[in-house]
């Protein structure tokens, strides 16, 4: 079965407070997180057809990276768009065959070869799985009238790679977007199409900010 895997990282990295996007910044082994997060994939199946989604005027940059950093790890690139679910859209579209794809965020460069290989063994079976973990602080929903407590055992933290079958995952981002399509998961369901959750691992951090900056240093 053919796999591909979309690595997503059209973010400008606002919320990190410099000027350089997130996803090419050095973690402590002076290695930029981009290239961490396609390595990740490429050990876990040398023959998956990674696609990088990037700002097309991100794309000179990131060959500089390569050429300065001797990243030879096999990947074409799409552009990014307005949204995260546009640059999946545009992603998708070089996507040719059947099969499983992954979409993956390229700031979350500690997902385990465990967990990828998990995601697309139930997908494989289920046309639809995405990995999460449990929460493990308490939990408060804010209501008209204050807050309460939640059970947290009625609740995941939702995690990437999300893994499709192809057909079905081209079939969902032809829908309209929506502001409440906030993952490839919630795009799915869109048509009723129910997910699997599968166990994912608590060290696949999102680097958002600089303090995620700092664990994913230490975890390197």
């Amino acid at each position: 079965m053919n796999k591909y895997a979309l690595i997503v990282a059209g973010g400008k990295g606002l919320r990190m407070g410099g000027e350089l996007p997130k996803q090419y910044l050095p973690l402590g082994d002076g290695i930029p997180v981009l290239m961490h997060t396609l390595k990740a994939f490429y050990t876990y199946d040398p023959c998956i057809e990674l696609i990088l989604v990037i700002p097309a005027n991100h794309e000179p940059y990131w060959g500089e990276l390569c050429g300065k950093h001797r990243f030879e790890i096999p990947h074409r690139i799409a552009h990014g768009g307005e949204t995260r679910f546009h640059s999946v859209k545009n992603g998708l579209e070089l996507v040719s065959g059947s099969g499983l794809v992954g979409v993956h965020d390229g700031v979350r460069p500690f997902v385990s070869t465990g967990v990828i290989a998990r995601c697309y063994e139930v997908a494989q079976s289920d046309k639809a799985a995405i990995p999460v973990i449990e929460v493990v602080e308490t939990v408060r929903h804010l209501t008209d009238r204050g807050s309460e407590t939640v059970n947290r055992n009625d609740y995941r933290l939702v995690q990437t790679p999300q893994v499709f079958d192809v057909a079905l995952l081209k079939k969902a981002y032809n829908q309209e977007y929506s502001p409440f399509f906030t993952d490839d998961a919630s795009v799915v369901e869109a048509m009723g199409v129910s997910v699997t959750l599968v166990e994912g691992n608590r060290e696949n951090i999102k680097i958002t900010t600089p303090f995620d900056l700092k664990i994913a240093s230490a975890l390197i």
